[in-house]
């Protein structure tokens, strides 16, 4: 967009009045956690929170963290060897044997499924070269991702430090982020895991309960447990196109707590398609066969009443260079709930004879468009 510097701008702002409804309500439900968010996955939206920033202990949900670097090295296939400290690391375990040599990949499995810590541990010292320097890369991620109100000092979730905290609203922001690797979904999601070894084989079952037993629309999650952190818990679930996660910390009652959630989420809202692809009706800023388009559809969840909350604002170059310009970006749609911007795509230019006559090759570059999101609460 560089070569618009200098070139006056064309601001076109279509309010979508979808409908009108009587203004929303509170959730007629309290949940037992002491810190709670419900959020979209897709957009980011939060739907529902109770106590969202307040810091607390976050237990053994701190291994999302470690999945997610493991993943990320690009080492799955590697072998690990486990030192005697991994081996006999403190609470819940793999049962891993100093000296033993395991692939990353069955690690990361028998952390999100088990929780282990001696598994935790040896990911961290392979990936690291110890626990302080695997520490500092979570940190790293964390910041890259947004985490604001976050710091880890272990890769298991163990009390063993004073500072290693987060909130509610950050672990959230960490398993959007994690949902939208392949790999990590699929290992969040498995109920059921074999590793097998030189001795035999361990079987590993999930401890997500709401995974193997309690939800049918939940879609993986990690567990969470310390005396001073109390029951912690994150759960992805999906239901007729819209993929929400629940985070509680500190919970009696996690399990109906995220039920709850979910069960409130999937009613109250759908994802509303906002901004239809193809061509835009509403904006024909010149005559000509030339039109203005959008390449992907735009959802958001909504509740009905909100539908009218919708606004969308169209920043254009002016006609006169529009027409220079062949089958390329002349513009953005900026999506507005409530009055604040939460996304903001691409138009472009539709080619006068035959917009459909790109090469594959103009399609694959669209794919890795970088669009910007902004999380709404």
């Amino acid at each position: 967009m560089s070569s618009w510097k200098g070139i006056p701008l064309i601001f076109i702002s279509i309010i979508l009045m979808l409908a009108a409804f009587s203004k929303k309500g509170d959730p007629d439900f309290d949940v037992s956690a002491e810190s709670a968010v419900l959020m979209e996955q897709d957009s980011g939206r939060v739907l529902y929170e109770k106590k969202a920033d307040e810091v607390r202990r976050i237990a053994s949900i701190t291994k999302i963290m470690t999945a997610v670097l493991a993943i990320e090295s690009g080492k799955m296939d590697e072998t690990v060897r486990v030192s005697r400290s991994a081996a006999f690391a403190e609470g819940s375990s793999i049962y891993l044997k100093p000296g033993e040599r395991i692939k990353l990949r069955d690690l990361v499995y028998g952390l999100m499924l088990r929780s282990g810590n001696d598994a935790a541990n040896a990911i961290a010292e392979h990936l690291g070269g110890s626990i302080e320097g695997f520490a500092f890369m979570m940190n790293s991620k964390a910041e890259e991702i947004g985490m604001t109100n976050t710091f880890f000092s272990n890769p298991s979730g163990l009390d063993s430090h004073e500072k290693h905290y987060s909130t509610a609203y950050d672990m959230a922001l960490l398993m959007r982020y994690a949902m939208q690797n392949e790999t990590f979904r699929e290992i969040s999601g498995t109920k059921f895991y074999t590793q097998k070894h030189e001795e035999g084989a361990r079987y590993w079952r999930n401890k997500n309960r709401l995974l193997t037993e309690k939800y049918k629309y939940a879609t993986g999650g990690k567990t969470g447990y310390t005396k001073r952190a109390g029951r912690t818990l994150v759960t992805t679930a999906s239901r007729s196109h819209e993929n929400l996660i629940a985070v509680t910390l500190h919970a009696s009652d996690d399990w109906n707590d995220h039920i709850a959630m979910y069960e409130y989420g999937f009613d109250e809202f759908s994802m509303v398609e906002v901004l239809p692809d193809g061509v835009i009706k509403d904006v024909q800023p010149f005559e000509g066969k030339r039109e203005l388009y959008i390449k992907h559809p735009v959802r958001f969840p909504l509740m009905k009443e909100e539908y009218s909350d919708i606004r969308i604002e169209y920043t254009l170059l002016p006609p006169k260079e529009m027409k220079k310009v062949k089958d390329d970006m002349v513009g953005r749609a900026v999506i507005y709930f409530e009055n604040k911007e939460v996304r903001t795509i691409p138009v472009y230019l539709a080619e006068e004879d035959n917009r459909e006559s790109k090469s594959w090759i103009k399609k694959l570059r669209d794919l890795f468009f970088l669009r910007t999101d902004v999380m709404l609460r």
